[in-house]
C-alpha cells in the first residue's frame, strides 16, 4: 500500500476555546517507531477527556462545571488528566475505530489489516499495573482526530464485528470508563445501581454494562430522553434531579452510585445510598466542588472509589462484549472532522442520547 506522507488532522494548538482547535490539509503523517502500528482512522468518538484536556478544565484552579470553553484562570502546571502539562499542538482524539495499514520494528506484519479499537491508557510496557507510569492517547501523544495516527501496538485492539466503524468508535473511552467503574465498585446482580445523567455517553454505557451484569438499574435523565434511556435496558427512569430523591424512589434500595456528574445535586445523592453502600465516580460534569456530610459516610458505612485508569482485564471483557453482541452502541450523531467544532460544540450542549464521532473525510 502506498500511503501519503500528508494527512488531513485538527491539531490542537493550546489551552482555550473551540478556536484553540485548527483544521491542517497537510499535517504531517506519522510513522510507526519500534514497538507501534500506523492506523488508518475509520471514525473516532468524541470525549470529555479531550474537552476538558483543551479547556484546561483539569486544572485545580478551575471549579466551575465543564462547558468546553476558555477558563478565565487555567493552572499552566495541572492542566490535564494526569495533573501534568502535556506539549502542544497536539491531535486529540482517543476513541478510534480503524485499520492497521503498516507496522513498526518488532511487531508482526501479519497485522497488517486487522481491525481494530484502542486501549486508550499507554502504559509502561514493563509495569504494566502501575498507574504512576500512565498516560492517555490522544492527550500524553497524538491520537485520532486525523486519518492516520500511531500507537503502541498492545493499543490497537483487533475487534472482529459486524458493527460500523462509526458504531465501534463509540465503545473505546465511555465504555471502558463505565466497565472500570463497575468493576471497581465490583458491582453484581445483587446490586441496584443509580445512574445519574444516564443519557451521556458513559451514563448509557453505564446503564448496559450494569444490566449485563444483572443488576437492576435506576436512570436519572432529563424527561425528553427517558424513551431513548428505556431503550437502553433501565428499570427505572427518574426526572434528572427529582426534588425529592427518596420519594422518588419509591423505596427502592440503591446499593451502587456510579457517578459522572456530581455538582449541586450530589449530597441528594449520596443520600439515598444503603448501609454498606459503593460510590464509584469517574467524572464531575456539572461541578467538581461539592458538599459532602462526613456523618453520612462514615455511619452507614459507605465505600468510595475513584476509577480513571482502568484495571487490565476491561478492555478484554468489553472486546468480547462486542463481539459476542452483550452490548450495543448507542451513536448519537456523525459529522466530518472537518466539522469537529460543531460535533463538540452539541457534544458540550448535551442534546444528544449516546455517543458523537467524527470520520477524516477527504474534503
Amino acid at each position: 500500500m502506498t500511503l501519503p506522507k500528508t494527512m488531513n488532522a485538527m491539531v490542537t494548538m493550546g489551552h482555550g476555546d473551540l478556536d484553540q482547535m485548527v483544521w491542517h490539509a497537510e499535517w504531517p503523517r506519522p510513522d510507526p517507531a519500534k514497538g507501534e502500528v500506523l492506523v488508518k482512522v475509520g471514525a473516532c468518538g468524541l470525549n470529555n477527556t479531550d474537552v476538558n484536556t483543551r479547556s484546561g478544565w483539569y486544572s485545580k484552579t478551575v471549579t466551575e462545571a465543564t462547558t468546553g470553553g476558555a477558563f478565565e484562570e487555567v493552572g499552566e502546571e495541572d492542566p490535564s488528566w494526569g495533573g501534568a502539562p502535556i506539549s502542544f499542538p497536539r491531535v486529540q482524539g482517543a476513541d478510534v475505530c480503524g485499520t492497521i495499514v503498516a507496522v513498526g520494528d518488532g511487531i508482526d506484519p501479519a497485522r497488517i489489516g486487522e481491525r481494530v479499537i484502542t486501549d486508550n491508557w499507554l502504559r509502561d510496557p514493563t509495569d504494566l499495573s502501575n498507574k504512576n507510569k500512565t498516560g492517555y492517547f490522544g492527550s500524553e501523544r497524538d491520537g485520532g482526530f486525523a486519518e492516520y495516527t500511531t500507537m503502541p501496538a498492545r493499543n490497537a485492539v483487533a475487534v472482529k464485528s459486524d458493527l460500523s466503524d462509526a458504531e465501534l468508535a463509540t465503545f473505546s473511552c465511555s465504555y471502558s470508563t463505565a466497565e472500570g467503574m463497575l468493576t471497581r465498585a465490583r458491582v453484581t446482580d445483587q446490586d441496584t445501581v443509580l445512574i445519574p445523567g444516564a443519557s451521556g455517553g458513559v451514563g448509557g454505557a453505564l446503564v448496559q454494562l450494569a444490566k449485563r451484569r444483572g443488576a437492576r438499574v435506576i436512570a436519572l435523565a432529563s424527561e425528553a430522553k427517558h424513551a431513548d434511556v428505556n431503550a437502553l435496558g433501565a428499570d427505572v427512569v427518574l426526572p434528572r434531579a427529582p426534588t425529592n430523591l427518596k420519594t422518588a424512589l419509591s423505596g427502592e434500595k440503591v446499593t451502587v452510585l456510579a457517578d459522572v456528574v456530581g455538582g449541586a445535586y450530589w449530597p441528594t445523592m449520596i443520600d439515598v445510598l444503603e448501609c454498606g453502600g459503593r460510590y464509584t465516580c469517574s467524572g464531575a460534569i456539572a461541578g467538581p466542588i461539592v458538599e459532602m456530610d462526613l456523618r453520612t459516610f462514615y455511619l452507614r458505612d459507605l465505600t468510595f472509589t475513584g476509577s480513571t485508569v482502568i484495571d487490565l482485564e476491561v478492555m478484554p471483557n468489553l472486546v468480547r462484549y462486542i463481539e459476542q453482541g452483550e452490548i450495543q452502541p448507542a451513536l448519537a450523531a456523525t459529522y466530518p472532522l472537518s466539522e469537529l467544532h460543531a460535533a463538540q460544540t452539541a457534544f458540550i450542549a448535551k442534546q444528544h442520547t449516546g455517543n458523537t464521532v467524527v470520520v477524516p473525510w477527504r474534503q
